[in-house]
């Protein structure tokens, strides 16, 4: 079961929880701490101890002085980051007092990171329907457009939460790849690999020793002569799965700063989005036994028309 937060959701943003190791060459929490966010202020940061803005598991205040066997997790507001407003904003497509289905913009993250909090999709839900119990079922890349579902209500949520885990909802996506010189059409097929996030790295690894722990269906929606439009089938839930699948036949996603090749960071350019769409997804509802289907409104700019 998952730490419930002693202190509530404030402006849509719930508060961090951190673990503190319950040795080590530190005399105190706060001295811990300090290390731990070498990039800030000490000053600043044991004044958040005084003011009683770090928390234990029971809401009480963690003293400066508290000793570092005193507490394993802390909890804390980040300080909001001085954040770009997003111009693009989602869609409710349904409702109802378990489920909200959205049409998630690109370039909005689904939850807090970096430098978006309230620039977040988890966050602006939270604040249009004045509710603090929200939580994605599913996530999309920040750079991915379309569908995205949140749980309502936490005594529901792990309904949900099973229809991913155990594979049981088709998703479906679109991409829009540039054509190769002399392409010739491989779809329909299957594209397995070995995909590994290692922390610290931007990209995921693909390991073609090991075996296959991913697996995306491909097939052809059209073609002109400068792009190719494909709908994919993800089998499995990896990360950036859809985008090196893709690239690793060739048809790397338009707009793609990571696949094939990782490209220096730049600022978000809103006139050229990655060409990726989480267009549907169906499953039958754990709770009423309905068969669902959601089909997102959005298009791809680069898409050849039909």
């Amino acid at each position: 079961m998952a730490m419930r937060s002693p202190l509530p959701v404030r402006d849509g943003v719930g508060a961090t929880r951190l673990h503190v190791p319950r040795t080590g060459p530190w005399p105190t929490v706060s001295a811990y701490m300090v290390e731990r966010f070498f990039h800030l202020e000490p000053k600043w940061l044991l004044e958040r101890f005084d003011r009683g803005e770090i928390v234990a598991f029971d809401g009480t205040p963690v003293r400066r002085d508290t000793p570092l066997s005193g507490e394993e997790f802390v909890w804390y507001y980040r300080e909001p980051p001085a954040e770009a407003e997003i111009p693009f904003y989602s869609e409710i497509l349904y409702q109802d007092d378990d489920l909200v289905v959205i049409d998630k913009p690109h370039f909005l993250p689904t939850t807090p990171a970096g430098k978006y909090v309230q620039n977040s999709a988890l966050v602006r839900l939270r604040r249009q329907l004045d509710n603090a119990d929200l939580a994605p079922i599913h996530r999309l890349d920040r750079a991915t457009a379309g569908l995205l579902m949140f749980s309502v209500r936490p005594q529901t949520r792990g309904a949900y939460q099973l229809l991913f885990q155990k594979r049981r909802i088709e998703k479906v996506y679109e991409a829009v790849s540039a054509r190769p010189e002399g392409w010739e059409n491989p779809f329909p097929l299957t594209v397995h690999a070995h995909i590994e996030k290692l922390r610290a790295q931007v990209c995921v690894e693909v390991d073609p020793t090991r075996e296959p722990n991913s697996e995306t269906a491909i097939e052809l929606i059209n073609a002109d002569d400068h792009v190719i439009h494909t709908l994919l089938k993800p089998r499995t839930g990896k990360m950036h799965q859809l985008r090196v699948h893709l690239a690793s036949v060739g048809a790397g996603i338009l707009n793609d700063g990571l696949y094939p090749l990782l490209l220096d960071e730049k600022p978000d350019d809103h006139e050229h989005p990655l060409q990726l769409l989480a267009k549907e997804l169906r499953f039958t509802d754990p709770l009423s036994g309905e068969e669902r289907e959601f089909v997102s409104r959005r298009t791809l700019q680069y898409a050849p028309r039909i």
